[in-house]
């Protein structure tokens, strides 16, 4: 696909039968195409045969625009302004539901701040799947700011009419967000009583992450029925990490890795064990390799598995403690050597 023409041809092709379709393959086919098509050398001209796409009379061929677009941005961040720019001028004028779900997945990708205001608008559009879709992509376009307008559009949101909208609302304010107010632990308070069980779940990891203490007897309670999946349950008891949470946790029939580490993280002698051997791992990397400026560090929105070992000149040098100590066998020496290892490993060729 060496130009917008043929490109914009074949997606077109691609969308069609996709659309006819009701077999998995062919909708696959579709966006291996637009990754295709939005990677490598090929991401001006996709952005270029996507920007085209958007004035398309045809509702597909908006649509096809929107997707591209959203797919080259996604791929390429030096893209993403230019992308966020097409997209919210079609967002001034379309009307078209299938075309607007595409629009805020691309705007989604572009994480353009000045897209909020497009995304709060459509936040309270009539169709309940075009809710859910901004509710999701409200994680990757936001203000930053604990009482911004997208904020409180997540806020609304979490009280919908659709169970769905609520869930990914809850979702995206609780645990993909970080912004902290009072105002937003009410509505995650609220979710933990919704006739939804993930949205309640949803509510009490939300809380959690905010070590709210609010949030220790409903991690209990959860832990004690049989409602929900429990897996967002145990990561909010992980990430709390308090000790009156050990006899839920013990007492939790589901054993799982999962489980055990949140009763490590619960529990004072475990943990202080773990953060002990981690701290070791970072002696070891500054004794073996003292240029990689090796750092641990535990985010207050994370569980203490969450330490990074981060190094200087690597932007994605993150490592989970714990994993990395189980892949040693729980030798120090050892987990600083596979760092080592992982960060001094020559590229692998594409």
């Amino acid at each position: 696909m060496d130009n917008a023409v043929g490109m914009a041809e074949r997606l077109m092709v691609a969308a069609r039968v996709a659309q006819a379709s009701e077999a998995d393959h062919d909708g696959h086919a579709y966006w291996e195409l637009l990754r295709e098509a939005a990677t490598g050398e090929s991401a001006e001209t996709a952005l270029s045969c996507g920007s085209g796409l958007l004035a398309s009379a045809e509702p597909l061929g908006r649509t096809v625009g929107c997707d591209l677009v959203g797919n080259a941005a996604g791929a390429h961040e030096s893209l993403r302004g230019e992308a966020a720019t097409a997209l919210m001028a079609l967002a001034e004028v379309e009307t078209e539901v299938c075309v607007l779900r595409s629009l805020v997945a691309g705007l989604g990708s572009a994480r353009d701040r000045r897209a909020v205001p497009v995304l709060v608008r459509l936040s309270g559009h009539e169709d309940a799947e075009l809710r859910r879709q901004v509710a999701a992509d409200l994680s990757s376009v936001n203000s930053g700011l604990p009482d911004g307008p997208d904020v409180r559009a997540l806020i609304r949101l979490t009280r919908d009419q659709d169970p769905d909208v609520r869930n990914w609302a809850a979702f995206t304010l609780g645990f993909q967000l970080e912004q902290d107010s009072t105002a937003i632990r009410d509505a995650l308070w609220t979710c933990t009583t919704d006739a939804d069980g993930e949205v309640r779940e949803e509510g009490a990891r939300g809380l959690a992450r905010r070590h709210d203490p609010r949030a220790v007897p409903l991690i209990a309670h959860l832990l004690d029925s049989d409602d929900g999946s429990q897996i967002f349950t145990l990561d909010a008891a992980e990430i709390l990490g308090v000790p009156e949470l050990l006899p839920a946790l013990t007492a939790y029939g589901f054993h799982a890795p999962e489980t055990d580490r949140a009763i490590a993280a619960c529990d004072p002698v475990r943990r202080a064990r773990m953060e002990d051997d981690a701290w070791k791992v970072v002696m070891e990397l500054e004794r073996l390799r003292p240029d990689l400026g090796a750092a641990l560090g535990s985010p207050r929105y994370e569980s203490v598995y969450e330490m990074q070992l981060t190094h200087r000149g690597w932007a994605e040098a993150g490592y989970d403690a714990a994993a990395l100590l189980t892949r040693a066998d729980g030798d120090p020496l050892r987990a600083a050597e596979l760092v080592v290892a992982d960060l001094t490993a020559p590229a692998v060729p594409g």
